[in-house]
């Protein structure tokens, strides 16, 4: 992978979700894989209620995503401007793939790097959700994907019922225990991808055997952008 030439200094990334639930398990797969890059967030929890609502992708939530990417990109301080974009939330690839056409920085989906990973390990990808807006476009998303690079990839998708209110309503340990179960279902899969930053959490729930095989979109993310802008900082 080609690394990206950017001025000396701490790459700033910026990250944009979609839903509070994002916000810590991106911040900690950064804290524990690349310390030094700098982030700054960007919230608006209202689009995920939108797409809900719309049970689509309308032109006006694609809009609203193209300014969020407008003002990540033109973010500056100390002169400084933002080397990436990483979008945290699963439901919008149509629209994070029109930020990318729009900007020059790099602008990363939030599942991209885990389903290119998951590719790399087997045929058989099993995928778990708890967003029920999710599931149809990460299927389609990863199948894509495994077409493009020319790959066999036999997809067992799941939204897990429930999990996200539990987390939301203060029930973390019912979260993690309905995730955990579901992926103990799909034992036979290659690899198994949780396909909602929210989620990350839940893989330590899981016995040693599955976590083996289980794969979080924050950490790839974080891996993903690491290698890409080398070892982080300029010299």
């Amino acid at each position: 992978m080609d690394t990206v030439t950017t001025p000396a200094g701490p790459r700033r990334i910026a990250l944009i979700h979609a839903l509070r639930d994002s916000v810590e398990p991106i911040l900690g797969a950064f804290a524990r894989g690349w310390p030094q890059a700098q982030t700054f967030n960007l919230l608006d929890d209202s689009l995920s209620a939108a797409v809900a609502a719309e049970g689509r992708l309308t032109t006006a939530i694609v809009d609203r995503f193209l300014e969020l990417g407008r003002y990540a990109a033109a973010a500056q301080v100390g002169g400084r401007g933002t080397d990436a974009i990483l979008f945290t939330c699963s439901a919008f690839g149509p629209a994070i793939e029109a930020v990318q056409s729009e900007q020059r920085i790099l602008v990363l989906k939030p599942n991209e790097a885990a389903f290119a990973a998951a590719l790399e390990r087997g045929r058989r990808v099993g995928l778990l959700v708890t967003f029920g807006p999710s599931l149809e476009p990460l299927t389609a998303e990863l199948r894509d994907m495994a077409a493009r690079r020319g790959d066999t990839c036999d997809v067992r998708a799941l939204r897990v019922d429930g999990a996200l209110l539990a987390l939301q309503s203060g029930r973390p340990g019912e979260h993690d225990a309905a995730i955990a179960a579901a992926a103990a279902a799909m034992s036979d899969c290659d690899v198994l991808v949780l396909g909602q930053f929210s989620m990350a959490r839940a893989r330590a729930a899981m016995d040693p055997a599955m976590q083996a095989r289980v794969l979080t979109t924050p950490e790839c993310a974080v891996e993903r952008l690491r290698q890409q802008f080398g070892a982080g900082i300029a010299t």
